[in-house]
């Protein structure tokens, strides 16, 4: 259940949900930027391809890094907005992230915890002693390596601002293009090499196992991960 209209690419849609594969450098809500927000994109698509009168209701469930690709979820309808919530707020949702590290973990598999806090003027976080800021927690694994690059899959247990690439970046697995944690250079494009890859949830009205998957972007490092681990 796939569409793409212009730079739209909705990869999951029905009467109460819509879900995209966001592109890097798209902001999923307004900021100070000025800069079209996805929310607003996904409105216009809704009110074209139904054909509904008057502003179309579209409630953002949660959001991705400006730099980030992948699965981010809308609700059409408050009831399926307010139990979306729920499931994230309870941990109810599984999130399956793809990486592409400069370096590899030290460990093939593990379990990350830290305590992270946010500087707000430099949006970005720290690593911080036990105790201090907010308490982050991942698995990760890695599934493969070019000659240049590493995968590394993340599944992450809390919802943290940059947890992901902070959490990598403190073991010195710095995702590629993220000059914000130490990559050694940027991405021609502004992206980082961070994908949410999947998300798996109890539907909030049908009460049906969902499983979604997003495609990465199109590029030399990404298609060959993509092959490789279709």
């Amino acid at each position: 259940m796939s569409s793409t209209k212009g730079n739209l690419k909705v990869i999951y849609e029905d009467n109460h949900l819509i879900v995209v594969n966001k592109r890097s450098g798209d902001i999923v809500q307004g900021d100070r930027t000025g800069d079209k927000p996805l929310n607003e994109v996904v409105k216009d698509y809704i009110k074209v391809k139904y054909n509904k009168p008057g502003d179309v209701y579209l409630g953002t469930v949660h959001r991705l890094d400006r730099p980030t690709s992948g699965i981010v979820i809308f609700a059409r309808t408050s009831k399926a907005l307010t139990r979306m919530n729920k499931l994230f707020a309870d941990k109810n949702i599984q999130k399956t992230y793809w990486a592409v590290t400069e370096k590899a973990p030290a460990q093939k598999i593990g379990f990350l915890n830290d305590w992270l806090q946010k500087n707000e003027k430099q949006n970005k976080s720290y690593v911080m002693k036990k105790g201090q800021g907010k308490e982050a927690e991942l698995n990760y694994k890695v599934l493969g390596h070019s000659d240049k690059y590493h995968l590394v899959e993340v599944q992450p247990k809390t919802g943290r601002h940059h947890q992901i690439r902070v959490q990598l970046s403190s073991i010195g697995a710095i995702i590629k293009g993220d000059l914000k944690y130490g990559a050694k250079r940027s991405n021609k494009d502004g992206s980082i090499h961070l994908l949410a890859r999947k998300i798996e949830f109890i539907h909030p009205v049908k009460q049906e196992p969902i499983s979604i998957t997003a495609e990465p972007p199109e590029d030399p490092v990404w298609d060959f991960f993509a092959k490789k681990f279709q």
